[in-house]
């Protein structure tokens, strides 16, 4: 398949890369010239704007950072007239910036899909990427090969939006989640438990999860190099709190999570990985 790819960031790389090891042609664009030279590298074909990376392809990709940079490139896409091209966008975006960026490509006669994405820098290397799928059945049925390339649980949600809802909602479990497992380290490290014995003892019960296996290591490892950073997750849970402002819901763990890494950002450590929330605790508790 030809498949143009738009934001060659640290997520756009790899994904763009696992394009291009399942055999499909790629034709990249970035705004920085020195983020297409490891894909150009690799075989992909430049582009010099996002018209150009659309046309002559049957897909275009984007995997840009929020949604004015999203309706940006796809203006661009649409300015292409390419008969028949699906728009996909797997950014984090509102689900009612993706459904106004629908309309808009509709009336251009582009076939949008909104696709985010869950698991970060190495499920995008690896291709295990979650993606989560809103747009109409026909726009699905051709993007479905590319996303096999990057990721293994592919669910279509439903119509245009439906994937920026499902991301939604996995931000606010995820950011949640990691939250309480920084507060649990906090609360066995200030009794003077170990909190790797701690992380062992409820990798077994109840209170397993993938973030207490996986992120929960990182943090013993203070390891805070980022996969996905802090500020990105302020960004998608403002998301959240705009959206349930928007419906009148009611959302008091990610209103005090939104919190939370809104600190973070402003305390400097908007850079690292979300899981540097735990430093922000500690900070708090007199525990640095």
């Amino acid at each position: 398949m030809r498949i143009g790819f738009i934001g060659l960031g640290i997520m756009g790389r790899p994904m763009a890369l696992n394009l291009l090891k399942c055999g499909h042609e790629v034709t990249v664009w970035a705004r920085r010239a020195e983020s297409m030279q490891p894909l150009l590298d690799a075989g992909a074909i430049g582009a010099g704007s996002p018209a150009e990376a659309a046309r002559g392809n049957e897909l275009v990709i984007s995997m840009v950072a929020d949604a004015p940079d999203v309706a940006e490139v796809m203006r661009g896409v649409a300015s292409a007239g390419q008969a028949g091209l699906v728009a996909v966008d797997m950014s984090t975006i509102a689900p009612a910036a993706a459904r106004r960026i629908g309309e808009e490509l509709a009336a251009a006669g582009v076939d949008f899909m909104d696709a985010p994405v869950s698991g970060g820098e190495v499920g995008a290397i690896a291709g295990t990427l979650s993606i989560m799928a809103g747009g109409s059945d026909a726009a699905f049925a051709k993007a479905k090969p590319a996303f096999e390339c990057m990721g293994k649980n592919i669910v279509h949600v439903g119509a245009a939006s439906a994937g920026q809802v499902a991301k939604a909602a996995n931000q606010i479990v995820t950011g949640m989640g990691v939250l309480a497992v920084a507060e649990a380290f906090a609360f066995a490290a200030k009794n003077g438990v170990d909190r790797g014995k701690v992380r062992e003892a409820l990798l077994g019960g109840f209170a397993y999860s993938k973030i207490l296996e996986n992120h929960g290591q990182r943090m013993l490892d203070r390891n805070f190099k980022p996969g996905f950073k802090s500020w990105m997750h302020e960004k998608d849970l403002n998301i959240v709190m705009q959206t349930a402002h928007e419906l009148g819901l009611c959302l008091p763990g990610s209103a005090a999570t939104a919190q939370m890494f809104n600190a973070m950002v402003g305390s400097g450590l908007g850079e690292e990985d979300s899981i540097a929330v735990l430093k922000l605790l500690e900070r708090l508790s007199g525990q640095e």
